[in-house]
């Protein structure tokens, strides 16, 4: 069973020369770790992702960084121009469905079929296709720090090739980019290539390249509980922590009810703190990235906008040190390069005049943030303990017996009993708990929360909170009353 355990250079480099047989352009040799060291250290430093992020943590503010990603070249590159003048403090480049799966042949029809209609036929932007060659003429065509965002259960080839490219961030996770997106592919095994991608940082680190990991807090974006996601994301900084990463990222997707929202971030970012030091990791930066609204869109534009200002509302009174954009187009489907902008300028206006600004402390947000802290603890406890200290075991055995389980998730590695539910202010609660490793002082709390709900709508408990509470927000509510609204 996959141990967290950090790999020993010997182990590293053989399994490297593994993972760079895998494809053609593995044989890059611009692959070459010596050659890539070199092109990292000559990054400037208003180009380094990690660097970038520190001095946003320094100065309390939150940057701005949108999706984006199509199939060629030379678009790509005008795409990511185009957004850095709407504003964008970072760039990603958003990697394809096919790349995601590690299917490159049917990437390679993808190009030729895009370049023949002139028009982006994949969902993203192939990186591994293009090689190192490629993705250092993107890097070196823009201003700002750019970012690879995919979905991708074993990404060891595709970090190989942007690091070397000089990316210096790369999201994603053994959990976060598994079990949220794959149906059939093991958590040991995702476990095991994300180590591998964070001991590949790891080992930059070491010869004296600061490059930033992300693991994807908003998970399934659907009604997640923030002790879910939560203990998710610090999970995944401690796995990352232990090969070697010094700038971690955790995030949040926003859930709706402000007072819940701010104080989740303030628990990720205090609980992953703490729990890196706690386990020996002292020389971590941790800083936090705030999704906007990851569910469904309203299709009116201008209700859309009023959403996307609120949740730039909410990561700037968080004070998120990034916040990932949407568009007033999001229902429709992929958003034009104009939509994209106007979500860039939207989310820049509202936190450079919220920059200033905090969210004071009272007794509501207090005693969420503990009762947040509470959870995750609960949680990690029983995997600690089901790991008999070892993280990455105990992770391993507590989705296969539900003490973590992620609502709505496809894979089969996943119980997907737990069952989430709005309380009467539009906090995200636990309906259905599963097996999850929670005791009953606190499953008593989120019982006795649906509970008011339930008296206000005069309705009894039940699954239908659930689903009225999905389709609420792209209806113009937060709580999904039903019929019996009030």
């Amino acid at each position: 069973m996959i141990q967290n355990k950090k790999w020993p250079l010997e182990q590293f480099l053989a399994v490297r020369k593994e993972v760079l047989s895998g494809w053609k352009t593995g044989f890059d040799e611009k692959l070459n770790l010596d050659q890539a060291i070199k092109r990292l250290k000559s990054i400037p430093d208003h180009k380094n992702f990690a660097k970038k992020l520190a001095d946003a943590k320094t100065y309390g503010r939150t940057l701005i960084q949108p999706r984006a990603g199509v199939a060629l070249l030379d678009k790509h590159i005008e795409l990511l121009q185009f957004l850095e003048a709407a504003g964008a403090d970072f760039l990603p480049s958003t990697i394809d469905s096919y790349t995601r799966q590690n299917r490159y042949e049917e990437v390679e029809h993808g190009i030729e079929e895009s370049k023949a209609q002139n028009r982006s036929m994949l969902n993203g932007f192939p990186a591994i296709n293009y090689g190192v060659g490629g993705c250092m003429e993107v890097l070196d065509s823009v201003n700002v720090p750019l970012q690879a965002r995919h979905g991708t259960p074993d990404a060891r080839l595709l970090s190989e090739i942007i690091h070397a490219a000089g990316w210096t961030s790369n999201e994603g996770g053994g959990i976060s980019y598994n079990l949220p997106y794959a149906k059939n592919v093991s958590l040991e095994d995702t476990i095991y290539y994300w180590q591998y991608c964070d001991r590949l940082v790891g080992f930059y680190e070491e010869n004296g390249v600061s490059i930033n990991r992300e693991p994807y807090g908003p998970l399934t974006g659907t009604l997640v509980p923030p002790c879910i996601s939560n203990s998710v994301a610090i999970i995944e900084a401690l796995l990352a922590a232990e090969q070697g990463v010094k700038n971690i990222t955790v995030g949040y997707g926003m859930g709706g009810n402000i007072i819940q929202d701010v104080a989740a971030m303030r628990a990720l970012e205090e609980q992953t703190n703490y729990y890196l030091r706690k386990y020996g990791y002292q020389d971590v930066l941790v800083t936090t990235v705030f999704h906007q609204w990851m569910g469904g869109f309203p299709t009116d534009e201008l209700e859309a906008t009023g959403l996307i200002a609120f949740s730039s509302t909410v990561a700037a009174l968080a004070k998120a040190t990034k916040m990932i954009t949407k568009t007033p187009l999001e229902s429709v489907g992929v958003p034009t390069k104009d939509a994209n902008a106007t979500g860039i300028r939207i989310s820049k206006y509202i936190t450079k005049m919220l920059k200033d600004q905090k969210y004071e402390d009272n007794d509501t947000l207090t005693d969420e943030i503990n009762q947040i802290k509470k959870e995750v603890d609960s949680i990690l406890y029983h995997v600690y303990r089901l790991g008999d200290g070892d993280l990455a075991i105990g992770t391993v055995k507590a989705f296969e017996m539900g003490i973590l389980d992620i609502p709505f998730a496809p894979s089969k590695f996943n119980q997907g009993k737990i069952m989430p539910a709005r309380d009467n202010e539009g906090c995200i609660r636990i309906l259905d708990f599963g097996n999850l490793g929670l005791n009953d002082s606190i499953k008593m709390f989120h019982k006795k929360k649906l509970e008011e709900r339930a008296q206000f709508e005069n309705r009894e408990i039940s699954f239908q909170m659930t689903i009225d509470d999905i389709y609420a927000v792209s209806n113009g509510s937060l709580v999904g009353r039903g019929t019996k609204e009030k």
